[in-house]
This record gives structure tokens, sequence and C-alpha cells, in this order.
């Protein structure tokens, strides 16, 4: 146990639960796989396929981990797994609460040509997907890094002015 501790730098009970999730996330994942692979295939052999891709995904994720934790200027491992839940959560949460805008705002596929809703669609997305990684970055304890990450992105994007 200490040495995964020391490897995650793990200085708080509570980080080590930022650790399982990423383990049960990448678990999740590998049985997805496996199940989307061997659809009808016994159990046995969904399980088989399942821990392979575990060990490959968990190969290909500390990979990541090493360059990220340096390109990112992170201190902790274990943050990394929190930043990709702040991620996760974010991606899914914008499409959640722009869809029910979108309807408030009268856009629908049936009064505007495909390509201006699925325009609007992004457009509305993309802007609660910047205001909620901000938000859900705060309550994972990252607030800093993604308020940074937002300043690069908006410079990047040409918006100099809102990215100060």
């Amino acid at each position: 146990m200490e040495k995964i501790k020391k490897r995650w730098d793990i200085h708080k009970n509570w980080q080590f639960g930022i650790l399982v999730l990423g383990i049960v996330g990448i678990g999740y994942c590998s049985y997805a796989l496996a199940l989307l692979c061997l659809e009808r295939q016994p159990l046995i052999f969904i399980i088989a396929l399942s821990l392979v891709f575990f060990f490959i995904l968990l190969k290909l994720i500390l990979k990541i981990f090493d360059k990220l934790q340096t390109k990112w200027n992170v201190n902790y491992r274990w943050e990394l797994i929190t930043i990709f839940f702040v991620f996760a959560i974010t991606g899914s949460s914008s499409v959640f609460v722009g869809r029910p805008v979108i309807k408030m705002l009268g856009i629908t596929k049936e009064n505007l040509p495909d390509l201006a809703y699925w325009f609007l669609y992004v457009v509305i997305g993309f802007v609660f997907y910047q205001i909620l990684l901000i938000a859900i970055g705060w309550l994972f304890g990252q607030y800093r890094f993604f308020w940074d990450f937002e300043k690069k992105m908006l410079h990047r994007m040409g918006l100099k002015r809102f990215g100060n």
C-alpha cells in the first residue's frame, strides 16, 4: 500500500479514493469494450478479454500520465485523475444543460435548416462547457488549473480580452 501511495504522491486517505475511482473507471471501460467485441460469448471469455483490455488501457494511461504531468505542470499524479474526471463530467453536463436552453430559445430542427441548428447547438454547448469547466473544476479543487486552461484556450481562439 505504501508503494502505491508513494508512486501516486498520495498524502491523505481521500486522495486514495480518487485513485480507486480511476481504476474502477478503467475496469468499466475494459468490460464495456470486451462486451462490445464479444456480445454473445460466454461470460468467461468476456472477463478474460476485459482483463486484457484493462492492462492495455492501464499501460497506455500511465504513459499518458507521465507526459501530461510534465506538460500541464501538475504536482501530483492523483490530480491528473481528478482533471480527467472534471473533463468527462463537464462534457456530459454541457449537453444536458445546453439542450433545455436550446428548447427554451425555440431552436428546433423543424424551424431551422439542419446546418444552422447544429451550428447553434455546438456554439451553445461550447459556451456552457466553458462555464461548467470552471465550476466543476472548482468543485473538485482544481480551479487554478482550469482557470489557466480556459485563459490559454481563449487566447488561442483570439479572445485575448476574455482570457485575462
